[in-house]
């Protein structure tokens, strides 16, 4: 008897001893794994992979390495670029760009001032400025008009100048992944070895063609349009402070001052009618059919180019809604994870302001390793940046499709209602630049100045006295208009576009006064 109390004795020992340990030691488990990211920035690992250094992931390295993270930026090329899009600097990204102190890197490269717009339509030509008094605006109300790659290069050189970041020349090939959580990423280095870095968070920041999208968030981008572009140097505009945007046919036709020499002249083709360049197609095209279009005072310029020989680059036009990613561990941002159309020239300025969000909300984490909370953070920054990002992506592709020329006799009746508005003085013109120059990232004033766009062109359309034709035709103007922002009603969410909250305090946290 005695003998199997002590064998009880001993086996309840023993399972206490067991369960004791093994309690121990889960509650030791998920700190460990969560301290991995730690320890790994006490081996000198880092704490943050950026895919790609063009304008976002340059920007991106140097707020957060301020912020004293571990930074390795991996670049598919570190020359200079030579893109024709990312030229033009909003005021509310010039904004942005100072909070996040790197204003300096507009210096030095020849960017010229931009103090509005001068539209042009059948003839008629007029200003419209971005508004200078009561715009409730901190900041100089002037964008900045520069070559991009020299944008670029000026951020990669703040950005390497702190020692914690890290600028390499490689190819990313794939993302490292594990149990659904994104570790790192494997990429051929410059001496085209094979290479794999590990860090708690990576960042995928690889532009408008980025390979890493389509495994982490819905690839739901468009092709629009293109954009057709050349130089033409040593001319300058009779008034290099405007962005000369002609509302011409088949779509627009744009000439702004990109250098203190340079001229960049651009227009908007469609895919059922692109000439081409090889056989000299498309200079005959701009002779023939669109420099008639132009003013007088913009023709000579805008011909010198073609005529002199100049090089004509081509880009698409991309549309796509941002999604969150489905993996952890990894963030997406910039034309890898949102585009609009270029019309309003507002991508960067989307950009620096997710930036500005994400990088403020991953501060106060000690951790970038704990998935949770870094999950959280993301949940956030989709929330917050929408201001902004609506704003942007609502206005860019409304205007776009608004520029096109139509026999229809409804699309082009707001067409004429638009140019009328935007270029009327005032409050209509001050609210509308308002917007397009991100000084009042505002969803609701948009819709406003929408419909007031709207009930304008209707009441053109109906003068001099409502028939039965002009009213069926005004009927169809506000289909026209209800499909201009529908959708984006739909895929930037209805309370988020029509909450006047959230826009007050993004105004208030991430544009307000120093």
């Amino acid at each position: 008897m005695a003998f199997m109390e002590v064998c009880l004795w001993t086996l309840l020992a023993f399972v206490l001893t067991w369960m004791t340990y093994h309690v121990t030691n889960r509650r030791k488990k998920t700190p460990k794994l969560v301290d991995t990211a730690a320890q790994e920035r006490r081996d000198g690992g880092p704490d943050v992979i950026i895919v790609g250094a063009g304008v976002g992931g340059s920007a991106l390295a140097y707020a957060l390495a301020k912020d004293g993270r571990r930074v390795h930026v991996i670049e598919r090329n570190l020359r200079e670029p030579e893109r024709m899009m990312g030229e033009f600097m909003q005021p509310g990204g010039r904004l942005l760009l100072s909070k996040l102190d790197l204003q300096d890197c507009l210096e030095g490269i020849d960017a010229q001032k931009v103090t509005g717009l001068t539209l042009y339509k059948d003839g008629e030509e007029a200003p419209a400025p971005f508004p200078v008094e009561g715009n409730n605006f901190p900041y100089e109300p002037s964008g900045r008009i520069f070559y991009n790659g020299r944008f670029v290069q000026r951020l990669r050189q703040k950005a390497s100048s702190l020692p914690n970041v890290w600028l390499e020349e490689g190819t990313v090939r794939s993302l490292v992944e594990e149990n659904g959580v994104i570790k790192g990423v494997t990429y051929k280095n410059s001496s085209s070895q094979e290479t794999t870095a590990f860090a708690p968070l990576t960042v995928v920041c690889d532009g408008c063609y980025s390979n890493l999208r389509r495994s982490l968030i819905d690839d739901n981008a468009e092709n629009i349009s293109y954009i057709v572009g050349y130089v033409s140097k040593n001319c300058r505009l009779e008034e290099p402070e405007k962005l000369h945007l002609i509302m011409g046919k088949p779509s627009f036709i744009m000439l702004y001052q990109i250098s203190s020499t340079d001229v960049r002249c651009g227009f908007e083709l469609f895919s059922n009618h692109f000439p081409s360049i090889a056989n000299g197609e498309m200079a005959s095209f701009v002779k023939n059919n669109l420099a008639p279009q132009l003013p007088s005072k913009l023709r000579k310029i805008f011909l010198k180019g073609i005529v002199e020989g100049a090089n004509i680059k081509v880009t698409p036009t991309k549309r796509m809604s941002a999604t969150l990613s489905r993996k952890k561990g990894v963030i997406v941002l910039g034309d890898a994870f949102n585009m609009r159309h270029p019309a309003i020239a507002s991508g960067m300025m989307v950009l620096l302001s997710d930036i500005l969000i994400l990088s403020r909300l991953l501060q106060p984490l000690g951790n970038l390793g704990d998935t949770n909370k870094v999950s959280k953070v993301i949940n956030s920054f989709y929330v917050i940046r929408k201001p902004m990002s609506s704003t942007a992506n609502t206005l860019g592709n409304a205007f776009s499709q608004v520029l096109v020329a139509s026999t229809d006799q409804a699309k082009e009746a707001m067409r004429q209602g638009c140019y009328d508005y935007l270029t009327s003085g005032g409050f209509r013109t001050s609210g509308m630049m308002a917007l397009f120059g991100g000084m009042n990232p505002r969803p609701l004033s948009l819709i406003y100045h929408l419909f007031a766009i709207t009930l304008s062109s209707i009441r053109q359309l109906l003068s001099p006295f409502p028939s039965p034709l002009r009213i069926w035709h005004s009927l169809r103007l506000c289909g026209v208009s209800l499909k201009l922002l529908i959708p984006h009603l739909k895929a930037e969410g209805v309370i988020q576009m029509m909450s006047p909250t959230n826009a007050a305090v993004y105004r208030k946290t991430y544009m307000a006064a120093v």
